[in-house]
């Protein structure tokens, strides 16, 4: 199936100035994702979508096409991926261009692995979308907040502090790495919400989200280990 990957990298990143295009060993952060996807052979086109010329000249050359800087209204902190990803659905249309299979690949993500996005295409069958998930460290039916009146520490659910942890389920979240889906499902549904969607699960030491500093040393530990021995031993 005709399928297109886009980014989605705007410029106004507050919490880590300039992160998509922030030096990440030694190379621009969304340079690891667009190499990725270059390497998967999986897409006819590789989309950046953006609203910043650094970061559009940036992923030019490397490879990337930005047939269009991204409007404003589409490029606050309270865009979703889904409006960015019907943006360029309609923008593609609006060209005579159409693909049976759009991937939003995150600019963050270089920890991902091109066997992932694979398996994630290639087993998309009758479901809408396709998408990197990983399994919680701890069972989140144990949760604990913090109750600001009394600076006590509380459960969620109560109910669930005598269980031991291998009767509860397992759980899982968004891994932040990719999600493949129909044409039509991003245009009509939203992946979870209210679409099939089938889980890729990730390993969780190949998994880090990045919204601040920790998270950006905790990447970096992560991708050195990953390069180092970890991978020969078949850990991750």
């Amino acid at each position: 199936m005709k399928n297109v990957a886009i980014i989605p990298a705007r410029g106004g990143s507050k919490r880590i100035i300039g992160k998509n295009i922030r030096l990440f060993h030694n190379k621009p952060m969304i340079s690891w994702v667009i190499n990725i996807a270059q390497n998967s052979g999986c897409f006819e086109k590789i989309i950046v979508s953006t609203d910043c010329e650094k970061i559009a000249e940036l992923s030019k050359s490397l490879g990337a096409e930005v047939p269009f800087l991204r409007p404003k209204n589409i490029s606050d902190d309270y865009t979703s991926v889904i409006d960015v990803i019907r943006h360029a659905i309609e923008f593609f249309k609006s060209k005579d261009e159409f693909y049976e299979l759009v991937t939003l690949i995150y600019p963050t993500a270089p920890l991902m692995k091109v066997s992932d996005l694979e398996k994630a295409i290639k087993f998309i069958g009758e479901y809408d979308f396709s998408m990197s998930v990983a399994l919680y460290p701890y069972p989140i039916h144990r949760a604990l907040f913090l109750e600001n009146q009394t600076n006590t520490i509380q459960m969620l659910e109560k109910n669930n502090f005598m269980k031991r942890s291998q009767d509860l389920k397992d759980c899982y979240h968004d891994a932040g790495q990719f999600i493949v889906g129909k044409t039509n499902s991003w245009l009509t549904k939203k992946p979870i919400v209210d679409g099939k969607t089938l889980p890729i699960t990730v390993p969780r030491i190949r998994v880090q989200d990045i919204d601040d500093e920790e998270d950006w040393n905790e990447a970096e530990l992560k991708f050195s280990l990953i390069n180092g021995d970890f991978e020969e031993r078949n850990l991750i």
